[in-house]
């Protein structure tokens, strides 16, 4: 069999299937042995026909930092650097085979925690990021008035967001639009596009399209972007709920980072094959 060089198993590879609000995630479970997630194999999970598919693919890891280290890769092969839902996803995961109530979880965007309280999974996604070397952008520019069409709010979550304020956000082209920013050269590492309606000072109706995967269900690190710039914008206060085309999710921009909570769901356990795993 073909091996890659972080030398896949020959038996096959077990995984889970989680969505939260509908953002549905692959999860690999590394702790123990090496990483086994690459470029290649995400790419090649996330083909909803050839593979399985996903909006992200998690990987855990063992940490010497947190209680775990987390890794996540988008659809088309590249990384992402935070993702709320599949963070909550994986928190939930732990929390049922561990009886634990508090994890620390180790991403790109930092030390991250995790709670479980009334049965829901509650995670600090982190203080956001305004300045445009953070966000970042490819130059100085007003994160909180983007020189765009449509004036968008810039506001980094572990990935670029750029959050537009819409009148409808039902008639929105999401799919039209949400390619076009993501690729422009204001953001060196492409963007995630947000479109958001208020229609109170703590309710939000989002949809948003995701660098390197498209049209999704929900985002919870853009839920938390969009949190962000609406109370950067004087539209709303600190806590709010947020419907996303999945569900809703709950937000709450305290003194030490943005707090997201909401749905999570186990769908399904399964192995992919050694000859889906040798012809990567």
């Amino acid at each position: 069999m073909a091996r890659m060089d972080n030398a896949l198993p020959d038996h096959g590879l077990a995984f889970m299937k989680w969505h939260g609000a509908g953002n549905d995630f692959v999860i690999i479970d590394s702790r123990g042995r090496e990483p086994v997630v690459t470029e290649a194999l995400a790419r090649a999970l996330g083909d909803r026909n050839r593979g399985v598919g996903f909006d992200q693919l998690a990987e855990i890891r063992d940490s010497d930092a947190a209680d775990i280290d987390l890794d996540f890769w988008n659809a088309d092969g590249s990384r992402a650097g935070a993702c709320g839902n599949a963070t909550r996803c994986v928190a939930r995961f732990l929390f049922d085979v561990t009886e634990r109530e508090a994890l620390t979880i180790r991403t790109e965007r930092g030390v991250l925690d995790a709670r479980l309280i009334e049965n829901a999974v509650h995670v600090n996604m982190g203080h956001p990021q305004t300045d445009w070397r953070e966000v970042p952008l490819a130059r100085e520019a007003d994160t909180a008035h983007l020189p765009l069409e449509g004036d968008p709010v810039a506001v980094g979550m572990g990935n670029p967001h750029a959050v537009f304020f819409v009148d409808d956000a039902e008639a929105v082209d999401v799919a039209g639009i949400g390619p076009r920013v993501e690729h422009d050269p204001l953001f060196p590492e492409r963007t995630n596009v947000e479109f958001a309606q208020v229609r109170g000072p703590d309710e939000i109706r989002m949809r948003v399209w995701e660098r390197g995967t498209g049209i999704t269900l929900a985002c919870g690190s853009g839920a938390c972007a969009t949190a962000v710039a609406a109370v950067q914008r004087g539209l709303t206060g600190r806590k709010m709920r947020m419907e996303v085309d999945g569900g809703w999710l709950a937000l709450d921009w305290r003194e030490d980072g943005v707090w997201m909570t909401g749905p999570t769901a186990h769908v399904f356990d399964a192995v992919l094959t050694p000859d889906f795993l040798g012809a990567i």
